[in-house]
């Protein structure tokens, strides 16, 4: 089962930290920091992080990420976000470059915040990680994170704009750069944006007590797809003959099934794990969808 890192666990992990911060769920906090990574483990456990994060790394290693695994042999940033688990390991002890990591509340506190960050393809699935460095580029980014660095440190008033903005710079000079592979091309469009969506969707099970369900419906599969919710609905309907509700809604009876079935959780907790704000409302919908209410399935199965 795939586990789930917070900021708080970050800290313990890294620098054996339990002051800071204690957020038991980075979602719901504001927080930058950046770091030196020669005094980071060589090793991370293969996990989601709630958290996003963009490195700049110069040193040779393996990046285990989603499915694949990455070869780094020569400089180069990465980008990780909550929706795809991953680890590292290096193959080299000598390590040196910089990494980032923030919330998504730390970017939506700027009053200007136009979504220009966190909804480029670097932090979507599907699109690639690792970006490969040339000299020049090496340069450019090296000194965009000296200058958070170096800000976040400082005690000026609006440094946390300031870093906003070297973020904002961080990501376009990105866009300029090709990733390090193309993804193998679909026959349409609505192949692609069916394949996207069952990722986005399976990537969310198994659940347990600190991976819940966050993405109940067609509007957040579109948001995070950065497509119209017609759109969606209408690739999903032309490839798989259902609508986005009955796609997911499949979904989430066969885990609350598995959870009724090889978890010892009561129906509230089940519920709360899959959504829903009401106990009876869960048990409305499972009854809907299946025949039967939880309890009665429970006590069918065991």
């Amino acid at each position: 089962m795939i586990t789930s890192e917070n900021i708080s666990d970050f800290y313990k992990r890294v620098f054996r930290d339990s002051n800071y911060p204690d957020g038991s769920s980075s979602m719901q906090m504001s927080h930058f920091n950046v770091f030196s990574r020669e005094h980071c483990p060589l090793k991370s456990p293969y996990n989601r992080k709630d958290y996003f994060k963009i490195s700049l790394m110069i040193g040779e290693g393996q990046l285990h990420y989603a499915d694949q695994w990455i070869s780094i042999d020569r400089p180069a940033l990465v980008f990780s976000s909550p929706l795809v688990p991953y680890s590292w390991e290096t193959t080299n002890p000598n390590q040196k470059g910089w990494f980032c990591l923030f919330t998504q509340k730390f970017i939506q506190e700027d009053k200007q915040y136009n979504h220009s960050i966190l909804e480029n393809h670097f932090f979507h699935t599907g699109g690639s990680p690792v970006y490969f460095l040339t000299p020049d580029q090496l340069t450019l980014f090296d000194t965009i994170f000296q200058r958070m660095n170096t800000e976040l440190r400082s005690d000026f008033r609006y440094k946390y704009e300031i870093i906003r903005n070297q973020l904002q710079l961080l990501v376009l000079e990105a866009l300029k750069m090709k990733p390090i592979h193309e993804f193998s091309p679909y026959q349409n469009s609505s192949q692609r944006i069916s394949y996207l969506f069952f990722e986005l969707l399976e990537r969310q099970f198994p659940i347990d007590t600190e991976n819940l369900l966050r993405l109940k419906n067609a509007t957040d599969y579109a948001q995070l797809l950065n497509i119209h919710v017609n759109s969606l609905n209408r690739a999903l309907k032309q490839s798989t003959g259902k609508t986005t509700h009955e796609l997911i809604s499949m979904r989430i009876i066969q885990e609350a099934k598995a959870l009724l079935q090889h978890s010892h959780w009561n129906i509230n907790e089940i519920a709360y794990a899959l959504g829903f704000e009401e106990a009876a409302n869960f048990s409305n919908y499972f009854k809907k969808n299946t025949g039967f209410p939880p309890l009665a399935f429970r006590n069918k199965v065991v």
